[in-house]
């Protein structure tokens, strides 16, 4: 949850229970409120933004069953609810989470249960909200902005391919947007209600972040236990090593995975949805990427044109961004000129719709005239970035020694690629030719950081 203090609401008419859930919480770093009736309840949630409800059934003025119906019969309320009862049959648990409830909890409390749980339901819910925040509703729905024959075409197959529970492969340069087209195939699914987890991570720390961990008594939570239920979204998957591989390939082939250090068998209920340059085809070839997770990954291929195949839709995409950036970073408004906005349509765009957002971000955060004209638009392309500069340190680079001017020339030349490729070493290796274990190394000396 990094610095963020998830807000919890435990409703019990037992002070006992309630000293107790309040005290094991805040010890984990949550902020908790107390209701001791339905009432308290229903004020609490009117005055705070929670994260997560600890609701118990058996209460006197109203029951958590009666509660339950009346805030998920709410749209605006999304907040899961986790029951909690001693006296509660099977039947009650049941109904409970047909009705909405994200889980069950039997008193007495069992404390390793409770964390876990807790745990769990506020990271899906963090996720969700997080999601939520970052999508355009377009005509009502959550629709990637283009109108172009491949734009069209591409948003059909994928309403197509939502009805079918298949792993799906994107296949096409960095930065043409496969994050948001993963997220379109989830809205017009059955999983569209579920958790979108985008799973990118740094290759030491792969397995954990897949599989979790448990290391002295302390348990991590990975991304298959996370998204239970919904889509994982593979964007590095060619970072992985290859014992990462095999015990992803296992996982989601038998439906079941450990944590790392752990022993308990988890589910591994989600549909998988992976991005790919030929780069990763490549890897399988030299035997760096497993051939059996590749095709298993690779139920169905589908390829996103590069930008520049489609640059008809430019001006949608550039208008979409000046929206989303006034929405969300509330920026000020800006347009840009008709010959600013003819350059842009010519464009090559080699670094595609990631790089068409960064400029927008960038000319929108630097703000001046409401008009974007084409020198600003023309400078903020060719802009070097600052720590490629600081690195060279321009003309003091040609009073260096030999050893000290390769250094830096070393430095800067991976820093910009690096910068080019997403900050993505297995994308790196590929861009510059040299072998990735060589390279780690590599950044390593240079103190160039992931």
């Amino acid at each position: 949850m990094g610095s963020y203090k998830a807000k919890i609401l435990v409703v019990d008419d037992e002070p006992e229970i309630c000293g107790l859930v309040q005290e094991i919480l805040q010890d984990e770093g949550y902020i908790v409120f107390i209701a001791k009736n339905a009432e308290e309840a229903r004020n609490i949630k009117k005055n705070e933004q929670l994260d997560l409800v600890l609701l118990d059934i058996w209460m006197p003025d109203t029951d958590g069953i009666t509660l339950l119906k009346e805030w998920v019969a709410d749209t605006r309320f999304t907040v899961p609810v986790i029951m909690m009862s001693g006296h509660a049959t099977i039947d009650t648990a049941v109904d409970a989470t047909k009705l909405g409830a994200y889980g069950f909890l039997e008193k007495p409390l069992s404390l390793a249960r409770l964390l876990l749980t807790v745990q769990r339901a506020i990271a899906a819910y963090l996720l969700q909200r997080e999601n939520k925040g970052l999508k355009r509703q377009l005509a009502g729905d959550t629709d990637p902005v283009g109108r172009s024959e491949f734009a069209v075409g591409i948003k059909k197959q994928l309403k197509q391919l939502a009805r079918r529970d298949v792993n799906l492969m994107f296949v096409g340069e960095h930065g043409v947007g496969k994050g948001l087209y993963a997220q379109f195939l989830q809205s017009h699914s059955e999983r569209k209600n579920k958790v979108f987890i985008e799973f990118s991570v740094e290759q030491e720390r792969a397995a954990i972040e897949l599989f979790g961990q448990e290391i002295g008594g302390e348990i991590h939570v990975g991304a298959l236990e996370k998204v239970q239920g919904g889509l994982l979204f593979l964007s590095d998957i060619s970072v992985i090593d290859v014992d990462t591989q095999y015990k992803l390939f296992n996982a989601l082939k038998t439906g079941v995975f450990v944590r790392e250090g752990g022993g308990q068998k988890i589910s591994a209920d989600c549909r998988v949805v992976t991005a790919a340059t030929d780069f990763l085809y490549q890897e399988v070839q030299v035997g760096r990427f497993r051939q059996d997770l590749y095709y298993f990954l690779n139920e169905v291929e589908l390829e996103i044109e590069p930008l520049r195949e489609h640059s008809e839709d430019v001006p949608a995409l550039l208008n979409f961004y000046i929206d989303f950036f006034i929405q969300y970073e509330k920026l000020a408004f800006r347009e840009f000129s008709m010959p600013a906005l003819n350059f842009l349509r010519n464009y090559a765009w080699p670094g595609n719709v990631a790089e068409l957002k960064n400029l927008v971000q960038r000319v929108m955060i630097l703000g001046g005239e409401e008009s974007i004209e084409l020198a600003e638009v023309e400078k903020a392309l060719t802009r070097v970035p600052s720590d490629v500069v600081q690195t060279t340190g321009a003309l003091d680079f040609f009073e260096l020694p030999l050893k000290d001017a390769r250094e830096q020339f070393e430095k800067a030349y991976l820093l910009y690629h690096f910068n080019e490729n997403g900050r993505n070493v297995a994308k790196l290796a590929a861009a510059v030719g040299v072998e990735r274990t060589h390279l780690y190394r590599k950044l390593h000396a240079l103190n160039i950081k992931e």
